[in-house]
């Protein structure tokens, strides 16, 4: 019997108050605020549940049993722990004093149904216009930046986008905790790891992102931008890594933007402001922003092009497709969607565009002159 089937099966055990909800596709996220306190993510909506363990010694046997799939231990010394399961779900433990309640934990379940990007046109989180744009963007190895809130789609998106990359390029993908799953034959993985009990062994995403520099990489795809590996994304992106991808938290584009700036000067390497933001105005050139709507769907709200820094050494970007209600009846708003503003793409004179003109229909407005 594999290790997997054998953990799986300790989990069951282990996790047996939870595990109706991790069977239910319906639910997305599982939050255990402490043994006699849990809440689920079902359709978008929090949900206050009966379950509950027997104490607070069985949930630490639990977080115990979680963690010890990907080596990873509790103690005093490390009382934030990211970890996984099996089957790719995403597990966070704050354990005590830090939290006054007891131990916390929450499981971002691992989508068991990929989305491609025609569901997310049926569903209506984007356009088949928008969908186009974005196609057009990744053949054309244009540096794409997802950003939005917490649980708002973002690794979802990413996985999207990723399966418009061709097939015959090689993928580095650099994660915390290994949630990405892209459908391309030729990925190779990388996985940050923490330190031990003493200290020792632990391997920063900035550390592999150095590392993947040397992978003789395509396109590298960050999980998620958090720290000073920042500056070293920056500098890939602005040095022939054309095409990568990653996604951070930000409430806008230009708040993404922003945000950049401030992780890549946690890098402690000192460059004049304005000469920062220049290399960020170069890197980047399109950023996708993804919400999560009162009803719990998911959608984009605007995907914009970034421009070159104006007069005054500030950030500037062109909306491209932005979210609009739809006027309802009666007055009322109905529904809404992500249209085109009309503007004209600024990579017009691109050759990496003009090599991608079979793909342009729905588009073809954006990317030439012609009205």
């Amino acid at each position: 019997m594999g290790k997997v089937n054998v953990f799986e099966r300790t989990v069951e055990h282990f996790l047996g108050p939870i595990m109706p909800f991790m069977r239910d596709q319906a639910v997305a996220e599982i939050m255990i605020n402490r043994a006699d306190e849990i809440y689920i993510e079902k359709e978008g909506r929090l949900i206050k549940t009966e379950a509950k363990f027997d104490d607070e010694e069985s949930l630490l046997s639990a977080v115990n049993n979680v963690l010890q799939y990907t080596g990873k231990r509790m103690s005093p010394e490390h009382p934030l722990i990211d970890s996984r399961l099996p089957d790719g779900s995403r597990v966070h433990v704050v354990l005590a004093p830090l939290c006054k309640n007891g131990t916390v934990m929450t499981i971002r379940k691992f989508a068991k149904v990929m989305f491609d990007a025609d569901y997310l046109t049926k569903v209506g989180s984007w356009t088949a216009q928008s969908q186009e744009y974005m196609k057009i963007c990744v053949l054309a190895e244009k540096n794409v930046l997802v950003a939005g809130g917490t649980s708002s789609g973002k690794t979802c998106l990413l996985n999207v986008l990723s399966s418009f990359i061709p097939a015959m390029q090689r993928i580095v993908v650099i994660e915390d905790s290994a949630e990405l799953e892209l459908q391309q034959d030729h990925v190779i993985g990388l996985e940050a790891r923490s330190p031990d009990r003493w200290g020792k062994g632990e391997v920063t995403i900035r550390e592999l992102f150095k590392s993947s520099l040397r992978l003789r990489p395509d396109r590298i795809i960050i999980g998620e931008c958090r720290s000073g590996e920042a500056l070293d994304i920056i500098q890939a992106m602005t040095s022939g890594h054309a095409g990568s991808m990653s996604t951070l938290h930000a409430n806008t584009p230009l708040d993404a933007l922003n945000r950049l700036e401030t992780l890549a000067m946690m890098s402690k390497v000192e460059l004049p402001l304005h000469a920062l933001r220049s290399q960020i105005a170069s890197a980047i050139d399109v950023i996708i922003h993804v919400n999560r709507f009162n009803d719990g769907r998911r959608g984009l709200t605007e995907i914009a092009e970034v421009l070159s820094l104006s007069d005054e050494g500030r950030y500037a970007v062109q909306p491209m497709f932005e979210y609009k209600l739809a006027d309802g009846p009666d007055g009322k708003l109905g529904k809404g969607s992500l249209v085109w503003t009309g503007s004209k793409s600024t990579f017009l004179g691109d050759p990496k565009i003009r090599l991608q003109k079979e793909q342009v229909n729905l588009c073809k407005s954006i990317f030439t002159e012609e009205a």
